[in-house]
């Protein structure tokens, strides 16, 4: 970054961003309230209408200033393709296809309602047609940075009001790039005076074809290179070079397809959630989501510290009365327009309620769809920029209304589905068996668990074992379990058991040791290479350990006594003693508090009959 016009040098304004996501944020964080405000908070502190104003007096002030704002905003359009980037890797089909109706239907639905009536709206307020329309659609959709976060916090996101909310989110993100195309085309129109005449449309849609061709070889070329080029990071990585390989290509990922799309005539939001949505498939996406999950935090940081920057205190001093009525007019047409949607769409009165209050005020797409209008020159600067002072206002209500929700439906039973079948469904990740090593014993196990209709999720970090699977259609992905963040990503804070199968002791240590610190109520079933290995993971607080020699010595004993004779019954018998031997043997080194009733599973083999 340059600052040329404040002290510092060229990185004073990075230093100072720094700063502020290392000391505002964490304050923020300890008083409970979402980091994203407190991002926003240090833009307008930081901005040209804080502290800035009074560096002519007190010119040390300017060291703690942000002195060139449209550096910082240059910058944060890398965080909203890194969020729109993530929203592609969470748009499995599977999910889509579990929440469809409420997806498909409560969100378009919301996204069409709002957009009309506050185009409406606007057209009241003397904008023209496109103006208006554009202003409808930046307005019309929310703010997943902040509203997913302030549910996280409430502990609402499983709840049937916090599914419904994201239910609609996902369909604003997924209206995203429609919106953004929309926009390209509104300002055609708007070049040929407004006028919706045959020859306008048509010089409109033909200034298309360039994002057309430009879309479909991104995809094209996606679905070529993506896979491909990961597995070789992947084998590279397997062999000792490092995870930050596997950082360095999720991130040429995000700004390639970013810049690619640019170059088509596209945003570079766009060409992210494409690049996004082409992982989601692939066996690589929780590896990345895991590598890029940093940058998109501190990136989107960076967004919201431009949106406070660009909050023009002069124009709420100038009509406060105006600025915080249009706030208010805003929320209460989304509220209101919500809740009747949610309603329509089956979500009952007090989920509806906490749906539509979290989801009324404006979203940061708002910023991008209306810097687009403006770029495009389809939209009145000035009054553009009091809607955005007002929007970025509604955004910082989004806590409290939040809190709100719960004062009005807190006495909503707890456990009483609020919403239609289809949406309680569980994700892609929800309630299923994670087997973490999917060689030979964990393919083996992912059968037999399919066979008895137990659904599993499989992790392991050979890509050539990875590959396999995917070709065999296993629900296998790649990623090292070891790591907390993928263990959480692999749904274990929902999982009904783990099964670690992997032949190398020291890793199977250390994924028995990360579950078990995840989930110590976790049912956890670890491979063994010996008995001594076996002792030392009930040490660890496995539930079961399967040691392979003993259990390929006693099946080979068990088929020797049978072929020579001895009758099937004594040498069930026999067996399954000798195994409750060894099982006593190995409680004995389980903590205490691992102690427990349970049914014996461990050394259990396929019994002949």
């Amino acid at each position: 970054m340059t600052g040329h016009g404040g002290a510092g040098g060229e990185y004073k304004d990075l230093v100072v961003f720094l700063a502020a996501a290392g000391v505002m944020v964490p304050l923020f964080n300890r008083l409970k309230i979402s980091p994203i405000l407190g991002f926003l908070a240090a833009g307008v502190l930081l901005g040209p209408d804080g502290l800035a104003r009074l560096a002519d007096s007190a010119p040390w002030l300017s060291w703690l200033t942000i002195s060139d704002a449209a550096q910082i905003r240059s910058l944060s359009e890398l965080g909203v393709a890194f969020l729109l980037f993530m929203i592609g890797l969470e748009l499995s089909w599977e999910r889509l296809k579990s929440m469809r109706k409420l997806v498909f239907g409560l969100g378009l639905t919301q996204v069409a309602a709002c957009t009309v009536v506050l185009a409406a709206l606007f057209m009241l307020l003397g904008q023209t047609l496109v103006s208006a329309a554009v202003l409808g659609l930046g307005l019309s959709l929310s703010s997943t940075a902040v509203v997913m976060p302030v549910l996280a916090e409430r502990g609402r996101v499983q709840t049937a009001s916090g599914r419904a909310t994201f239910a609609v989110l996902l369909a604003q993100d997924l209206a995203v790039a429609p919106i953004l195309i929309t926009v390209t085309v509104l300002a055609a129109l708007a070049q040929g005076g407004g006028e919706i005449d045959a020859g306008t449309l048509r010089t409109a849609l033909l200034t298309l074809v360039p994002a057309a061709i430009g879309l479909a070889l991104l995809v094209g070329l996606g679905r070529l290179v993506l896979r491909p080029m990961f597995r070789s990071v992947a084998r590279a990585k397997a062999r000792g070079q490092g995870q930050e390989m596997f950082v360095a290509a999720s991130l040429l990922v995000v700004v390639g397809a970013g810049v690619a799309a640019q170059a088509a005539g596209l945003s570079m939001s766009l060409g992210a959630l494409i690049a996004g949505i082409l992982l989601a498939e692939t066996e690589f996406r929780r590896e990345v989501e895991l590598s890029i999950e940093p940058f998109k935090g501190l990136l989107l940081g960076v967004f919201f510290v431009g949106v406070g920057i660009s909050l023009d205190l002069d124009v709420v001093v100038a009509n406060p009365l105006g600025v915080f009525g249009l706030a208010l007019a805003l929320t209460a047409i989304k509220v209101g327009l919500i809740f009747g949607a949610a309603r329509l769409w089956g979500v009952k009165t007090k989920a509806a309620i906490e749906t539509a209050l979290v989801l009324g005020p404006a979203g940061e797409f708002a910023f991008v769809i209306l810097g687009a209008g403006l770029v495009e020159g389809i939209a009145s600067p000035a009054f553009t920029g009091t809607v955005l002072v007002a929007a970025t206002i509604s955004i910082f209500t989004i806590p409290a209304m939040a809190a709100i929700a719960g004062r009005l439906t807190r006495e909503a039973r707890p456990g009483v589905p609020d919403l239609p079948e289809e949406a309680l469904e569980p994700s892609d990740i929800d309630d299923k068996v994670l087997i973490v090593g999917f060689g030979r014993v964990g393919r083996l196990v992912g059968e037999m668990l399919t066979e008895h209709g137990q659904p599993y999720l499989a992790v392991d970090s050979n890509p050539a074992t990875v590959a396999k699977g995917r070709t065999e259609r296993a629900n296998v992905f790649y990623g090292d379990a070891a790591r907390p963040e993928m263990m959480r990503l692999c749904g274990i804070d929902t999982a009904r058991a783990v099964i670690v199968t992997m032949d190398a002791p020291a890793q199977v240590d250390e994924v028995v040791t990360t579950a078990r610190m995840l989930r110590p109520d976790l049912i956890l079933i670890a491979r063994a290479r010996d008995e001594r290995h076996a002792v030392r993971l009930y040490q660890l607080g496995v539930t079961d350990a399967v040691p392979e020699t003993t259990e390929a010595a006693l099946q080979l004993a068990e088929n020797t006594l049978v072929d020579l004779g001895v009758p099937m019954g004594l040498v069930l018998a026999s067996i399954h003693e000798r195994r409750d031997r060894y099982r006593v043997l190995f409680q004995d080194a389980m903590p205490d508090n691992q102690l427990r009733p349970r049914r014996a599973r461990a050394l259990r083999s396929a019994s002949r009959t």
